[in-house]
Parts: C-alpha cells; sequence; structure tokens
C-alpha cells in the first residue's frame, strides 16, 4: 500500500469491491433494501462478536479453555468487514465515519471531564 493512501479510505474501498463483488451494491439500496441490509450487517457483526467472546476464557466454570489471541485479532477484523459495509449501507464514506467519530470522541471527552452524571438523550443529535 501506498504511504499517501488514506488506511481508512483504503479499508473502505477494499470493503466496496468485496461487497459489489458478491452482488451488493449499498449506492444503488431502496430504503426497503437498506433496511435489510442494515439488519444482515449488525446481525453478522453480532454473530462475529460472539465469536469474539469465546476466543477468550469466559467461562468461569471451565477449566479447559484457553485465551486464543490469534482468533481474537481474526474476529476484530471480521467485526470491520461488517461495520464497514453498514457504514457504506448507510450512506457514509471513510470521510464521513472519520469526521463523526472525531465529533463523538470529543463529546465522549467533554462527557468525563463533566462527570458524565445525567445521559442526555439530545447531546448526541448535534453530532449530525
Amino acid at each position: 500500500m501506498s504511504d499517501s493512501k488514506d488506511m481508512l479510505q483504503d479499508l473502505f474501498d477494499k470493503q466496496m469491491s468485496l461487497n459489489r463483488r458478491i452482488g451488493v451494491n449499498p449506492s444503488e439500496m431502496s430504503e426497503e433494501e437498506q433496511t435489510k441490509w442494515v439488519l444482515n450487517y449488525t446481525r453478522a457483526a453480532s454473530q462475529e462478536m460472539a465469536e469474539l467472546i469465546d476466543s477468550v476464557p469466559w467461562k468461569w466454570w471451565a477449566k479447559y479453555q484457553e485465551f486464543d489471541l490469534q482468533n481474537a485479532k481474526v474476529e476484530v477484523v471480521d467485526l470491520f468487514h461488517f461495520i464497514i459495509s453498514l457504514a457504506q449501507v448507510l450512506g457514509m464514506d471513510a470521510q464521513d465515519v472519520h469526521d463523526l467519530y472525531n465529533k463523538k470522541n470529543k463529546l465522549n471527552f467533554k462527557r468525563q471531564d463533566d462527570g458524565y452524571a445525567v445521559k442526555d438523550e439530545n447531546d448526541n443529535r448535534e453530532l449530525g
């Protein structure tokens, strides 16, 4: 990969190419198809999260379990595949994700600075 190419953009480009190859084109979806694919990708991400959980010894009653670091890493990457696809279905590109992430990160720091004692549903609205 070229040093001049943005790494997040690179992931978005590759995921779009893979999705199109398997017949999924987020830019041409109706609202009904978007709804279907948001559900598909959130379910898939949920499953990958379960597989990540299974990579760590979470069963306190079972002695046979071991931490599978390599598999945990692969499951995190699998999550990225579905999260990027989900973002694309929602009409977000790498720049959109980057910008909204930074806004939300700033808000999270503000919440910590302010003690985050009260949940305000409206504070995410300003992130737009």
